[in-house]
């Protein structure tokens, strides 16, 4: 089956594409640029694509029958807004798809996009736009609704654990996750792609709090746990911050107060890989 990926070269993408390539899929790996060395040159093609630019994406989906787009803004951009990439970007490969007569749209959306508040938090509110054009858009879809990753855990918590000192929002300690792997997720995706219009929200087996993700971080890390309270007001400050802004970290910021203010755990779990031993390799530490 011919499929195309839309970025294919960020975390999960790259994931996606193992699982796809595996399969024995005909895949076109599309994203800004191609992750060289990659250990599975001569099994897909490559794409440059920009999509925030509709004619790059010409012809791209000529051909295709199923189109997978994991294509979002995770990092700080003075350049791009979550509604230039998640909304625009994403609708601008929809049209195409949907032109070159694709068949079916896969699009990995994100937990909670639709609870009220998450309108005024544009990396949710972005992805809630994108998630109700395929809903009156026509073309049969599957949206998958992921509640977080074991790398962006550790990866957000890290710099916490070197210093010694992690900051939870006071009164929200026992605000629950169960994250996903991301290889794990990938193959849920692959299992899921050709379902009918279906709706998912995935998540890991194992559900914890963010005050036993951190307790777990710094033992795992051989140092004491010593887990402070930060008041929830002060993330609507610092996120207004001038230099904030002009850092382009404030759609980041206000995505972390929502997720550390939210229980964020996904009904359909998949995967047998435990965060509490991703966390226990990452931090090199033994629990």
């Amino acid at each position: 089956m011919k499929i195309v990926l839309a970025g294919a070269f960020g975390n999960l993408g790259f994931e996606i594409l193992k699982v796809l390539t595996e399969r024995g899929h005909e895949v076109v790996a599309a994203d800004l640029k191609e992750k060289e060395n990659n250990g599975l040159e001569g099994k897909y093609s490559f794409r440059a694509i920009d999509a925030t630019n509709p004619a790059t994406l010409k012809g791209l989906c000529d051909g295709a029958e199923i189109v997978i787009t994991t294509m979002g803004l995770t990092t700080a951009s003075t350049r791009f807004t979550s509604y230039d990439i998640d909304y625009q970007g994403n609708l601008n490969l929809y049209r195409e798809a949907k032109s070159a007569g694709v068949r079916k749209f896969n699009y990995i959306s994100v937990i909670a996009c639709k609870e009220p508040g998450a309108e005024k938090v544009p990396m949710l509110h972005a992805k809630a736009m994108m998630e109700d054009e395929i809903l009156k858009g026509g073309m049969p879809y599957v949206i998958y609704r992921p509640t977080g990753y074991f790398y962006d855990i550790a990866k957000v918590f890290k710099p916490y654990i070197d210093k010694g000192e992690m900051q939870l929002l006071k009164g929200y300690h026992d605000i629950r996750a169960n994250v996903v792997d991301c290889p794990d997720f990938a193959a849920f995706i692959a299992d899921h792609m050709d379902d009918e219009n279906a709706v998912y929200e995935v998540g890991g087996k194992e559900t914890y709090t963010y005050e036993e993700m951190a307790k777990m971080c710094f033992r795992a890390a051989g140092k004491p746990v010593i887990i402070k309270d930060s008041p929830i007001w002060m993330f609507g400050i610092l996120a207004n911050l001038p230099a904030i802004k002009k850092a382009g970290k404030h759609d980041i910021i206000l995505f972390s107060k929502w997720t550390l203010s939210h229980d964020l755990v996904g009904k359909d779990v998949t995967g047998e890989s435990s965060f509490k031993e991703y966390i226990q390799q990452y931090f090199g530490g033994k629990n």
